[in-house]
């Protein structure tokens, strides 16, 4: 089963995803979470989004603003 990644822009965006990670775990979906800001840290999210296939994510899902 291929993992889901779920990004967001800083840490301050956990509380709100907590129900996503939550359903994820509800279904026995595989997860990783991924702080990584397009601002801040553009080559590390250009990584992300270029080995994201390789790393075995299937599906990413993202958020950034509170």
């Amino acid at each position: 089963m291929k993992k889901v990644c779920i990004v967001m822009g800083s840490d301050s965006d956990l509380k709100v995803m907590q129900a996503c990670m939550d359903r994820l775990r509800a279904f026995s979906v595989p997860f990783e979470v991924r702080i990584v800001s397009a601002h801040r840290t553009p080559a590390a999210a250009e990584q992300l989004a270029k080995n994201a296939a390789a790393d075995g994510f299937g599906v990413i899902i993202a958020a950034a603003g509170k």
